[in-house]
């Protein structure tokens, strides 16, 4: 069948995939890839998960990093550049943490393009899977998604008695806290729960001369100008969490906050409650 480069992520899905995987094939035909991010962003437990898995399979954990992941913030990569997003419209800090080393790692470890590339999007990302699978195809590497296949093939975290990371009890995923892809939902959170990373971010806007979000029309639209419109919303008890659907928390805040009523629908049009996991 050939070997398999699982992008492990720190996530549930990633971890089930790699479970799926040494399943049916050789663990030894698995490569666990991750890319390192540093520990105010990344969780200590997200890291205590992905270390798990990899000892749970007895694999390795093979890194691709940045050269300063332990050192820089993804807010302050994206300044050191000067810039949010590259040409391509991806954001900055993915292609720099992840998606450069990833490729780095391919060309000096898999010059013939022999290993495939495997995802944890699910049946709900077929989009992401379309395009995903298109430019690595294009780039000469195959690729696998085993959380498309039928539920009863795939190995949850559950059935080996590995807890998933505790960033899930508020999250839907385990990316970067403050991470630079996602809705005004999560920023929500990040205002009322980590005010060093909505600071820092604020700093960045500040230091970029730009915005992380723009609203429908491609308008810049900064951090500082929901402060107030947040404190209102932690005062009336909008709860920070991920785990209600974009709509009804959006509802929800309307409703907590009236005198904002257009402002929370406009954000509610702009936002789709979660952010994408990071590829690669």
């Amino acid at each position: 069948m050939g070997r398999f480069l699982v992008c492990h992520s720190g996530g549930v899905s990633s971890a089930q995939c790699a479970l799926t995987l040494a399943e049916k094939y050789d663990p030894s035909d698995i490569i666990l890839l991750n890319h390192n991010i540093i520990g105010t962003r990344e969780t200590k437990d997200t890291k205590r998960f992905k270390q798990e898995v990899a000892d749970y399979l007895g694999l390795p954990i093979t890194y691709a990093n940045h050269p300063n992941w332990d050192e820089k913030t993804p807010v302050q990569v994206c300044v050191d550049a000067g810039a949010w997003k590259v040409g391509s419209g991806q954001i900055l800090c993915t292609n720099r943490l992840k998606t450069a080393p990833f490729m780095d790692w391919l060309e000096q470890n898999d010059p013939n393009k022999e290993l495939i590339c495997v995802y944890g999007f699910d049946k709900n990302e077929l989009t992401r899977v379309t395009r995903r699978s298109q430019i690595m195809g294009n780039l000469g590497w195959k690729t696998e998604f085993p959380m498309l296949l039928d539920e009863r093939q795939i190995i949850r975290i559950s059935e080996v008695g590995i807890k998933a990371p505790n960033v899930y009890e508020t999250f839907k995923h385990a990316n970067c806290t403050g991470c630079l892809k996602a809705g005004w939902q999560h920023w929500y959170i990040v205002y009322c729960t980590r005010p060093d990373v909505w600071n820092e971010a604020k700093w960045g806007e500040n230091e970029i001369g730009y915005s992380i979000h723009s609203d429908s029309k491609g308008i810049p639209v900064y951090l500082e100008d929901k402060e107030e419109l947040f404190e209102k919303m932690r005062l009336a008890g909008v709860k920070p969490t991920e785990h209600i659907k974009h709509q009804t928390f959006w509802a929800q805040a309307r409703k907590a906050v009236k005198k904002y009523e257009y402002e929370i629908e406009q954000m509610q049009l702009e936002d789709e409650g979660v952010c994408l996991e990071c590829m690669a």
